[in-house]
């Protein structure tokens, strides 16, 4: 087992500390979040963990969809026909709408009809946490993520409309008769609450990588620590010039794209 992997594996195995239930992001942060905290080790000031995302777009093909629809199915996302009712976690779209304040002057045809993922960005300065009136939206001080309790959500869609990266959906109507495959593992929504991408959390209290990362089959996505100086993923971005969507907004994304 390589370094990397051997880190990964400590720092994710620390979650467990705070009990599955509040590390998967179901519930807000619990009395052992201190406890998490306090023993996470990451390269910041803080001491904690940063998880992030690196995805390189030169190797992800357009037409592979394999990252989706494994997130899609462990997450139990529910698949509608008629687009108004669309949720989505992960997915793809043309670089002008993920990345809207780049230009466009010049840009080579490859780059313009290319498609790109998308996905909740888990900011280091999340809007959609200050918009929430009952934290059922809540930023995990252990380790970034911006997690969500579904039990609080009162339908408000306060969030969605402070997320400048249109990363949230609502569940207009119940979502489970349209979950083609159910999974057991991970619960399934209720009509009336948002719903988004969470970093896989509940996968990274099981020593597991997120399933986008692992179902990738040409390794376009690098998961790990942002604080950590040694990580792979801050390797990536010591190598190669990276953008991050809307950065001008000061929301400090925790994924970024190597072009």
């Amino acid at each position: 087992m390589d370094e990397q992997r051997r880190e990964f594996i400590r720092k994710t195995g620390l979650g467990v500390l705070a009990g599955l239930g509040a590390v998967s992001g179901l519930f807000p942060e619990s009395s052992m979040e201190s406890a998490v905290a306090s023993t996470s080790s990451g390269d910041s000031a803080s001491g904690k963990t940063r998880w992030g995302m690196v995805i390189d777009t030169r190797k992800c093909r357009g037409e592979c969809t394999r990252c989706i629809d494994a997130c899609h199915e462990v997450h139990n996302v529910p698949k509608f026909d008629n687009a108004k009712d669309e949720i989505k976690w992960i997915w793809k779209s043309p670089f002008e709408n993920v990345f809207p304040g780049e230009s466009k002057q010049f840009v080579s045809e490859e780059t313009r009809e290319k498609s790109y993922l998308a996905l909740c960005n888990h900011c280091d300065n999340p809007p959609c946490v200050r918009a929430c009136p009952t934290q059922a939206t809540f930023k995990r001080r252990w380790d970034g993520i911006v997690a969500m309790d579904y039990h609080r959500c009162i339908g408000c869609r306060f969030c969605m409309a402070a997320c400048p990266y249109g990363a949230r959906s609502f569940n207009w109507r119940d979502p489970r008769p349209a979950i083609k495959k159910m999974d057991p593992s991970y619960p399934t929504r209720e009509r009336g609450v948002v719903e988004k991408c969470n970093f896989c959390s509940e996968r990274l209290a099981r020593n597991m990588q997120p399933a986008c990362v692992e179902a990738c089959p040409e390794g376009a996505l690098t998961f790990g620590d942002l604080n950590d100086e040694q990580s792979e993923i801050r390797v990536l971005l010591d190598r190669n010039h990276t953008l991050q969507r809307k950065s001008e907004l000061g929301t400090r994304p925790s994924v970024f794209y190597i072009i």
